[in-house]
């Protein structure tokens, strides 16, 4: 995850990375936030427009994803050319919510640091139901082979 700072310098803008404030720590736990805990925005400062910050590319982490999917089949045999198939797939089984990497804008203020949304939501792309950090979700099939 970056944390990034924006400037305009003669009408342009450009994205830079902050400096490191050091012996602040880098995350607080909050229980009012999402996954208990969130980016420390006093950990770090504006830099000048003219140069990189000193804290490193991917130097901080989001949250982690945890997530058990299962599938269930069945075949039952008809007759010697008719067979049916029942399957169950369960996503996320137990529910667990998998947080989106927490807004990484020193300039956004207040929001720094907190996740805004669920992961499946911010990948993009898929239904958020169906792919990884979404909520459980249950898909049952029934195929017909002849």
């Amino acid at each position: 995850m970056n944390i990034l700072t924006g400037s305009r310098l003669f009408n342009v803008f450009s994205v830079s990375r902050p400096d490191l404030v050091e012996g602040t720590p880098l995350y607080l736990h909050d229980s009012a936030a999402a996954g208990g805990r969130r980016i420390n925005s006093a950990a770090f400062s504006v830099p000048p427009p003219t140069r990189q910050g000193t804290l490193g590319r991917n130097a901080l982490r989001g949250f982690g994803a945890t997530q058990l999917d299962i599938a269930f089949r069945r075949q039952f045999t008809v007759t010697e050319r008719l067979a049916l198939q029942l399957r169950a797939e369960l996503f996320n089984v137990f529910n667990h919510p998998n947080f989106g990497n927490p807004e990484s804008s020193l300039n956004e203020g207040g929001l720094f640091g907190e996740s805004l949304m669920m992961l499946g939501r911010s990948l993009g792309g898929l239904n958020p139901i169906y792919q990884i950090g979404g909520p459980r979700s249950i898909q049952l099939a029934l195929k017909v082979q002849f």
